[in-house]
């Protein structure tokens, strides 16, 4: 009993950690992009969603030090599932979503690009070898340096620019930077509380590894992603809720799947294609209504979330029977 009520606390702690971290971290971001003289997308798709991917990266490493396949991949694909499903679906919701056009020449397409080689390379290996992740984090490397060189050379868009003059009070370098640790370490206790609260009931009810790490887990570690992307999309800091999603499914493919093969591969057989096929559905539907209407609205939001409970009902009816 006292176990239960003892990772009840983890549950309500983490939650309060995760509003609270992800309002400083959007406060820090949007204030760092503006003394960088960069665009707060570029915030979002580099620094804020490399942040608030950390929890899935720790997670990841861990499983896989620890012999546990199964979480450490079902971990990245079941968050990247999420984070469009659930989280850029709520964030549509809350308030429609319009892409700028310089993310969907470059972003997206190398967003797209990386779930189809993470498929491939599972497909004929069964997992991620280590000069496999060799390649993907060679990848991430490629991609910051591009985002950051080409943010520089575009600047800070018009409307940006204008936004920052009304600015009464504008936050220092050392004001910003403090926030975004803050906020950053919060999301990371907030994640861990949650997730091992979360860990816990499913142990009790015989759930599999495969199936906490592309529900629970994925979900309990994209919660920093939900927290600040929902955040954003109330606050109308548009650049910051899809960035933040894009940039955070990059670096859990890139960065996550390079890190941790190169120290131990991963090899799993219980992560399924019909679970990349999700990933990929999910990651195609959202570029091409992206693409045609230039804007994600609030019902095409319903539809990501009525797929994404859609793919979860799915992995506990297979899991029951």
């Amino acid at each position: 009993m006292t176990a239960i009520l003892l990772n009840i606390v983890y549950l309500i702690i983490g939650v309060g950690l995760l509003y609270k971290g992800a309002d400083w971290l959007v406060d820090g971001g949007v204030a760092a992009a503006k003394k960088m003289g960069v665009s707060s997308l570029v915030i979002g798709l580099t620094l804020v969603a490399f942040a608030t991917s950390m929890p899935e990266l720790l997670v990841s490493l861990n499983a896989a030090i620890g012999k546990n396949p199964d979480i450490s991949m079902g971990n990245v694909v079941g968050s990247n599932i999420c984070n469009i499903g659930l989280i850029l679906g709520l964030s549509a919701v809350i308030n429609p979503i319009i892409p700028r056009k310089s993310m969907m020449k470059t972003d997206m397409p190398f967003f797209f690009f990386s779930a189809v080689l993470l498929t491939v390379f599972y497909y004929f290996s069964g997992g991620v070898n280590r000069w496999q992740g060799v390649i993907f984090f060679a990848g991430i490397i490629f991609y910051t340096w591009w985002s950051i060189r080409s943010a520089r050379k575009a600047g800070i868009p018009e409307e940006e620019a204008e936004k920052d003059d009304a600015d009464k009070k504008p936050m220092s370098n050392l004001a910003a930077f403090i926030w975004i640790i803050i906020g950053f370490g919060s999301l990371v206790i907030g994640a861990k509380a949650f997730v091992e609260g979360s860990v816990y009931f499913a142990r009790l009810l015989h759930i599999s590894d495969a199936v906490i790490g592309l529900t629970l887990v994925a979900v309990g570690t994209s919660l920093p992603e939900l927290a600040t992307s929902v955040v954003a999309s109330i606050r109308k800091e548009n650049d910051i809720a899809i960035g933040n999603i894009v940039g955070s499914n990059i670096f859990n493919i890139l960065c996550i799947l390079g890190i941790t093969p190169i120290i131990r591969p991963i090899h799993t057989q219980n992560i399924t294609i019909m679970d990349f096929g999700a990933m990929l559905l999910l990651t195609g539907l959202l570029t091409v209504n992206l693409r045609t209407g230039w804007k994600l609205t609030r019902k095409e939001g319903v539809l990501f979330i009525l797929l994404y409970l859609a793919y979860t009902a799915w992995l506990v009816y297979n899991t029951v029977h």
